[in-house]
């Protein structure tokens, strides 16, 4: 629903390597724990489901200012907690894996609530009056601020803020101009090391070590993102029986990747690979970085006053 991916505003970014996108080592970490320690100056990182708590409390926030502004506005909870949990290159929790493969179904799950997403169907039905005050109301329409920044590998990112959706970013994360830079300089450091990464000794080692590991196991691939993609190659449109057959291979293949993982303590390695790569940044960026996790931070103290933890 396009109105509804307004919430996030307008952004234009230059293409980022495909490779740091699945490569997500450190970042949010899993469920209670806080990924790597970091220096005693320096904020850490967010669990997954602290992340989830934060944008549960902006949907809070924008459901209660639209509704002081007559209009109607549902918050999203289509996922569980578990459900909501990412999968990044290491994919190491062997219950996970056994109750949601690699999360095919929950995709599909995620792709009918886009479908049937309420707020686009109340949108629809209002008049165009209302349809244009409602625009105005959730991202300040065409007349909301213009947030302009830098990326860290070159290029300017842009996105509108305002409305409903800007103020409860404002509550949350503080002026939106300051958080957009960090918040963008923060999501697109991975490119600038990741090709480092992909090729260290140390991790490479332990990739070839989960591939022997797969190959004993039945499942004969060079690395985990190879393994995920195997399984989404698969006729569109299946009938049930098909989708079963397909998902109970996906499942096979994603708990012997999460077994090997385990096995050979990719995720260990590769976090401590990952924050060597990201110690020896310069300088402006590590204190951008440290910037951005204290405002995380913050913005989960603002949530857990707003919104109880996700069932």
């Amino acid at each position: 629903m396009k109105r509804t991916d307004a919430l996030r505003g307008t952004v234009t970014q230059v293409a980022v390597v495909a490779a740091a996108a699945a490569l997500v080592l450190t970042g949010c970490a899993r469920d209670g724990t806080a990924g790597p320690p970091a220096a005693p100056a320096q904020a850490r990182d967010l669990t997954y489901t602290e992340d989830l708590r934060i944008g549960d409390a902006q949907q809070r926030l924008i459901r209660t200012c639209m509704a002081r502004q007559g209009f109607r506005y549902r918050e999203d909870r289509t996922l569980t907690r578990e459900e909501s949990r990412p999968l990044g290159y290491v994919q190491d929790d062997v219950a996970w894996a056994r109750a949601h493969g690699y999360g095919s179904r929950i995709r599909a799950k995620e792709e009918r609530a886009r479908l049937h997403n309420p707020n686009g169907a109340y949108r629809a039905a209002l008049p165009a009056a209302r349809k244009a005050a409602y625009d105005t109301a959730l991202d300040g329409g065409r007349t909301a601020e213009l947030l302009r920044t830098e990326e860290p590998g070159g290029g300017t990112v842009a996105k509108r803020s305002g409305g409903c959706t800007g103020a409860a970013e404002k509550e949350l994360y503080g002026d939106p101009a300051t958080w957009f830079r960090l918040d963008t300089t923060a999501s697109n450091l991975r490119p600038l090391y990741v090709g480092k990464l992909l090729h260290d000794g140390r991790f490479t080692t332990a990739v070839h070590a989960w591939s022997r590991c797969m190959e004993r196991a039945g499942h004969a691939y060079p690395d985990p993102d190879a393994a995920r993609q195997a399984t989404r190659d698969h006729p569109a449109g299946q009938d049930r029986a098909a989708e079963a057959r397909t998902y109970a291979t996906e499942t096979r293949i994603a708990v012997a990747d999460a077994t090997c993982a385990r096995t050979v303590s990719l995720r260990s390695v590769g976090r401590a690979r990952e924050a060597y790569y990201l110690g020896r940044l310069p300088k402006t960026y590590r204190a951008t970085l440290d910037a951005y996790r204290q405002r995380r931070l913050a913005a989960l103290r603002s949530a857990e006053r707003i919104v109880p933890p996700r069932a």
